[in-house]
């Protein structure tokens, strides 16, 4: 357990940023991520449209809950409505 501790602690700053980052740029990673999702919806022709909408969703609850984390931890005011 040791271990998992002292690499727990040495990560908890890049979370940190990675929360202050998603909050601050939330939209245009969600663009980003739009942007990627309709790419490869084309190339693929649409064989796999349901689970690129799937993975582009999950990816976007995960960026709102490292931006809402921070947000709550740091006192901000939390994350901007788009």
């Amino acid at each position: 357990m040791g271990l998992l501790d002292t690499l727990k602690a040495k990560l908890a700053p890049a979370k940190e940023k990675v929360g202050d980052l998603a909050q601050q740029h939330g939209d245009k990673i969600e663009q980003g991520l739009e942007k990627a999702a309709k790419a490869v919806d084309e190339k693929t022709k649409g064989k796999y449209s349901r689970q690129i909408r799937t993975g582009t969703g999950k990816a976007k609850e995960a960026i709102d809950r490292l931006a809402e984390k921070d947000g709550k931890n740091g006192g901000g005011s939390g994350p901007t409505a788009p």
